[in-house]
């Protein structure tokens, strides 16, 4: 056993060579103190480290710099044309955002985080980001979304941008399409430029992780050789308490991700004060990266302390930056020397004498790690050598760095305009050639300062886009170069259309045998990525273990406990399913990655996971808005749906709202089909908008699948010779309709409810002679989004003929009132209220779910064939056409107020 590093019940194979060790390290502790040998003991870790002896590693280290100035390599450009590029970028940036917010205006944005991280990025752009020429595919860079107005001056200067679009920075529609710039990464939004969406604050993190284990996949399943490319993913100090940004690192250390780099710019600074005032957050950073397996690189002094340090016989300068707390440093980044020399030199005599030979302007210029361009290019080249783990480099910074009204303050993330008198002073300490009739000029004539370029012959500028010619091309940049696939015809899907003949089958059951079909497919088999969290086997899928396989880099090193079984859990290099354990959030990742193949590779992968539905829209409905931003495609089957299905599980698994939260994404189309022959259309339009030749520019649509399926079984039919496609597709079709007088009614349906409306047209017409027709929704969400493109297409155009929504059309002429239910809350069936052509009324599924069985749950919520039943006579009652009396004895005789009366009826599959 290991306990905080020591060995507490170990044998000693040599008690005498033992002794001789320890017997050397009293000595040396005697003869020149504890310090030096503290010094040693580390430096006997870190070569036990770098020959592999499983040694713990240290959970946290010294507050100064990981890699030591005889250990930082050459540098390799031409520091002072770098240095002028860097002043040209921030200065851009800075005006960028404040003329955005210029009176009349006042769009917002953020000056401070940039100018903290410009040399951070800059090294990065410079010397290390491959962009997607470079022979090796490029790297995938994830841009802290806050730092954007930098990323927008750079592309500026190597003349993607023009100055008037840097003008509308944060005007997206007013001055026409493609004419102004989004405030983040947002591919949807400038889908020629951005690749990765980040500015929901801890998705990068995540994404990032799951991004470079997806290129490992493809490498490993021999899609595309990824050997060459490299993640690298910039975040905030601040943004790292967000759960996502720490919850998955482990995944990366477990899976040696030596392709990924993160940068942390360690500001000390959230968005209104200190990230841990009290404490250290490179500290703590670094504990939990090394904790979690992480190589860690710490660049936090420039070179202004090397000489210090050097100095630092006694290591008292070592412990006044061990114990000094973040609140403390920044406030010595806003005060002047003589306070930093009496308040963190001063109150140590040997501290104060460290400095006597400096000024007070010196102190005051004491660079911060990330700000120096050498320390930081020694990072990111470790960074990238290092092999075996993946690597987060800790750049401590000051946010707002050379722009004196921003720098180190509280307020900094709030501060968005700069004053003539502020613009003037950043001028001066960037040594840039703009005069003070040209600030004031460009004020008068546009009411915010110039940018700046210094043409496309300068130094600067050759020397700039000569090294992105040398990585690759400009970055960041989106580019599809994926190849069209050839889609599986008519064939197969004939087996789903043939229905569950006696047997009754779940919806559940039909998507995954249709998946399996397309895992067969020669074409497009390799190409599906089968994703669920921890839950193959509650979804019938645990017959592909042995086939496809289960993902794992390391293959399977252990005997399974179930190896004689059949269906054995079989893991490999080569697998193509991706079991992501317990992680709904790291399985949403592992789906973007997937769906945003076809842009980041070049290669079109099909994502299609599995998942509880409950836990989908709900828990990760934010990731899913990443992934529509991405302009990701790909299936999300949501399964175990329905508030009534899975009563078993009670209230945390009772899904009747996933439909509403999947209609405010406007990239999620979602389908609530009943039978496996709908689910065959349905699956096939998914597969053709997304990966045929579909959308505007011929290579599919960007939009994502959202299917919900239920594990009950049900009565599966064949599909009728005069199948309505369009209506299956578009969201409606007629299933069933009856002939004879009297009294009619519409029964309207979706997904596991339409066994519930055929029952009460049995009812109906047996007992109380009523005829209905029966109709399947296969989606609620369709037909309302039509509705409104409808309606608003008419008023964009009054004088042309109005168009009428397919709802409407569809349903005009049916005889008597609709009466519509579903598995979900009313809500969702009511999207649809306005434009049907007739009396409507809704049953839902209001309320918090609990266990029981579904007969009882369906009685409780009074949406079972006894209530449709009802509510259909209600609803004649109300139109006229039969006595009320007739409800009242019908809602007494079904006791619809009471699931008692229903506690005898038996219910098949009810557990997850």
């Amino acid at each position: 056993m290991i306990h905080e590093g020591l060995p507490t019940q170990l044998p000693d194979i040599d008690p005498d060579e033992t002794r001789d060790w320890l017997d050397s390290f009293d000595a040396m502790l005697d003869e020149r103190g504890r310090d030096r040998a503290r010094y040693v003991m580390l430096r006997l870790l870190e070569r036990a480290r770098e020959t592999q002896v499983g040694v713990p590693a240290l959970r946290s280290t010294d507050y100064i710099n990981t890699i030591p100035p005889e250990r930082e390599p050459w540098f390799p450009g031409d520091y002072h044309v770098e240095q002028r590029i860097r002043a040209f970028l921030r200065w851009n940036a800075a005006v960028m955002v404040s003329s955005a917010n210029r009176k009349g205006l006042e769009v917002g944005g953020h000056i401070a985080t940039y100018q903290s991280s410009a040399s951070l990025y800059e090294v990065g752009f410079n010397h290390f980001f491959r962009g997607q020429d470079h022979p090796g595919g490029g790297d995938q860079i994830f841009i802290q979304g806050h730092a954007s107005p930098g990323i927008y001056a750079r592309a500026f200067l190597e003349g993607r941008l023009d100055e008037q679009q840097l003008y509308r920075f944060r005007q997206e529609v007013q001055h026409g399409p493609g004419a102004g710039l989004s405030s983040y990464p947002h591919p949807r939004l400038m889908p020629e430029f951005w690749e990765f969406p980040t500015v929901s604050m801890g998705l990068t993190g995540i994404n990032s992780i799951y991004q470079a284990r997806f290129n490992r996949y493809l490498q490993n399943r021999g899609v595309k050789d990824t050997s060459e490319q490299r993640v690298f993913a910039f975040l905030g100090d601040g943004e790292m308490a967000e759960p996502e940004s720490l919850g998955a690192i482990r995944i990366a250390a477990r899976e040696e991700l030596d392709n990924l780099v993160w940068v942390v710019n360690c500001n000390l600074q959230q968005l209104d004060g200190p990230v841990t005032g009290n404490g250290k957050i490179i500290q703590e950073l670094e504990a939990n990266f090394r904790g979690a397996g992480w190589n860690v690189i710490k660049v936090i002094w420039g070179q202004g302390w090397d000489d210090l340090l050097a100095r630092d016989v006694d290591g008292v300068l070592v412990n006044k930056m061990n114990s000094t707390p973040d609140g403390d440093f920044q406030t010595f980044s806003v005060e002047d020397g003589a306070y930093v020399r009496e308040n963190f030199f001063g109150p140590d005599p040997r501290l104060r004498r460290m400095v006597e030979h400096m000024t007070d302007g010196q102190i005051q210029k004491l660079p911060r790690g990330g700000h120096d361009y050498r320390k930081v290019y020694a990072a990111f080249d470790a960074a990238t050598k290092h092999v075996g783990q993946p690597t987060v480099i800790l750049a401590k910074t000051v946010k707002g760095w050379t722009i004196d009204a921003l720098e180190g303050k509280n307020a900094t993330h709030q501060m968005k305009k700069l004053t003539p008198d502020d613009l003037k002073k950043f001028r001066d300490r960037l040594y840039l050639p703009i005069s003070d009739r040209d600030l004031e000029r460009s004020y008068e004539e546009t009411g915010a300062a110039p940018f700046f370029h210094p043409g496309a012959d300068s130094p600067e500028i050759e020397y700039m886009m000569q090294r992105r010619q040398e990585l690759g091309g400009s970055m960041p940049k989106r580019e599809v170069r994926a190849k069209s696939l050839k889609l599986p015809g008519d064939a197969m899907y004939t087996e789903l259309a043939k229905g569950g003949g006696k047997h009754p089958v779940a919806t559940t059951m039909a998507a995954v045998r249709l998946l399996r079909d397309w895992m067969k497919d020669p074409e497009i088999g390799q190409r599906i990525v089968p994703i669920a969290p921890d839950e193959y086997r509650t979804f019938g899928m645990d017959s592909m273990f042995p086939s496809a396989k289960v993902y794992n880099p390391a293959g399977q090193t252990y005997q399974s406990v179930d190896r004689k079984l059949l269906l054995k859990y079989t893991e490999s290099v080569q697998g193509q399913m991706l079991h992501e354990g317990i992680s709904e959030a790291g399985a949403m990742a592992s789906a973007t990655a997937a769906g945003s193949a076809y842009s980041t590779h070049g290669e079109h992968m099909i994502p299609f996971y599995i998942f509880y539905s409950m836990f989908g829209f709900q828990r990760t409905g934010d990731s899913i808005w990443a992934m529509a931003d991405q302009l990701a495609r790909g299936f999300l089957i949501g399964a175990t749906a329905g508030r009534t299905t899975l009563t078993g599980e009670g209230l945390q698994h009772a899904d009747g709202h996933s439909p509403l939260l999947a209609a405010t994404n406007p990239a999620v189309v979602h389908y609530d089909p009943a039978f496996a022959y709908e689910m065959a259309h349905v699956m096939r339009s998914g597969l053709e908008r997304m990966y045929g030749t579909g959308g505007p520019d011929g290579n599919g649509e960007n939009v994502i699948f959202y299917i919900t399926v239920y594990n009950e079984p049900v009565e599966q039919p064949a599909q009728p010779d005069d199948v309505d496609v369009e209506g299956i597709l578009r969201g409606v079709h007629r299933v069933s309709t009856t002939d004879g007088e009297g009294p009619r009614v519409q029964l309207m349906a979706s997904g596991v409810a339409f066994p519930w409306i055929k029952e009460a047209a049995r009812l109906l017409s047996e007992e109380w002679g009523v005829r209905a027709d029966t109709w399947s929704v296969t989606s609620w969400n369709e037909l309302a989004r039509d509705a409104v493109a409808s309606e608003d297409q008419n008023l964009l155009h009054p004088d042309d003929a109005p168009r009428v929504p397919y709802v409407t059309s569809k349903l005009e002429g049916s005889g008597g009132p609709f009466v519509a239910v579903s598995d979900y809350m009313a809500a969702v069936p009511l999207q649809i209220a306005r434009w049907v052509p007739g009396d409507y009324c809704v049953l839902g599924a209001d309320g918090f779910g609990f266990a029981d069985t579904r007969p009882a749950a369906r009685r409780f919520f009074k949406i079972d064939a006894q209530s449709v039943v009802v509510r259909s006579l209600q609803a004649l009652a109300d139109a006229g056409e039969i006595d009320p009396a007739v409800v009242a004895k019908a809602a007494a005789q079904y006791r619809i107020d009471d699931p008692t009366a229903v506690s005898d009826v038996k219910q098949e599959g009810g557990a997850a």
